[in-house]
């Protein structure tokens, strides 16, 4: 059975402005995720399925789900605040989503096959799906607690325009992920990838150094651990009083890690990483893609 690709398409946009995953970015108005789509079909995928917010339902399919028809199977989920388990209420005044893994659980019902998930809004590029399809696409028939993680190398993540946020990721003899550490200020000085410590220090670390750009893969069996531990975590008054917490995929993947009941495996690749977090990144981004299709990387039009 082919993999799934699970894109999340329900972030508000709220730094950038507006819809966008929306925004056309390439020679003839494509957006990241077309490129992201483009390489998962050449990977071996064989559905896509997005987790939307219900309100730009009718735009998303006009703008997007239309330009596949004929190419892959799409299916569309939704996530809101007030999908929650039984017993358990929104919070009144909470306008924020629930975060990365509750939209991961919005595919439940539409996924019974390993899938990967990815950031709509990343350009992940063409070398990390094909890493990622085959790794996913290798997984015995009935796999469970078998999940995997593409490692960016952190020199290929950086920002010209200032420091990053990473999860630098630990891994042992296995390249089984141990560890993911949010290091806030990474950035290149001085000829080397440097981040900044607890101490105020800079770190040197290699360039090759794997880090998590939000693009997993997982069997199906994520979907139950992922029901039962969100209990847990709305069961907890300080999850439901803070209006603005939220049920992150590392946060899941740590806690099954941790307890033996998964492992999750660290995917090395020689892709680039580039995203549009703030308006002003949108021109570089807009000249990196132009110049993946300038040398082939790319067809001009790509569906």
């Amino acid at each position: 059975m082919k993999p799934t690709l699970f894109l999340l398409a329900a972030g508000m946009g709220s730094r950038y402005g507006g819809l966008k995953q929306l925004d056309g970015l390439g020679p003839n108005g494509e957006t990241i995720m077309d490129y992201s789509i483009y390489d998962a079909i050449n990977a071996g995928f064989g559905k896509l399925v997005f987790v939307i917010r219900k309100d730009f339902e009718a735009d998303f399919r006009e703008k997007i789900i239309s330009k596949y028809e004929g190419h892959i199977p799409c299916e569309l989920v939704f996530q809101s605040l007030d999908a929650l388990p039984e017993g358990f209420t929104c919070p009144e005044g909470r306008t924020k989503p629930w975060g990365t893994n509750h939209a991961v659980m919005m595919g439940a019902s539409v996924i019974d096959e390993p899938f990967a998930v990815i950031n709509c809004d990343d350009f992940y590029g063409r070398d990390s799906f094909q890493v990622m399809g085959r790794w996913l696409s290798a997984l015995p028939e009935g796999s469970k607690g078998t999940y995997a993680m593409v490692g960016f190398r952190v020199g290929n993540t950086l920002s010209e325009s200032g420091t990053v946020s990473r999860g630098v990721c630990g891994t042992d003899e296995k390249q089984l992920l141990t560890t993911v550490v949010e290091r806030t200020k990474i950035q290149r000085m001085d000829g080397e990838v440097k981040y900044l410590d607890e101490n105020n220090q800079w770190v040197a670390v290699p360039e090759t150094t794997p880090v998590s750009m939000n693009f997993w893969g997982f069997t199906p069996d994520y979907f139950a651990h992922s029901q039962e531990y969100f209990k847990s975590f709305l069961s907890d008054p300080k999850n439901m009083t803070n209006l603005k917490s939220e049920f992150f995929i590392p946060l899941m993947v740590d806690k099954l890690i941790n307890e033996g009941t998964a492992t999750c495996e660290v995917l090395d690749t020689t892709s680039k990483w580039f995203g549009v977090t703030y308006p002003e990144d949108r021109p570089a981004v807009v000249e990196k893609i132009a110049a993946l299709v300038a040398d082939g990387t790319y067809p001009a039009h790509l569906f």
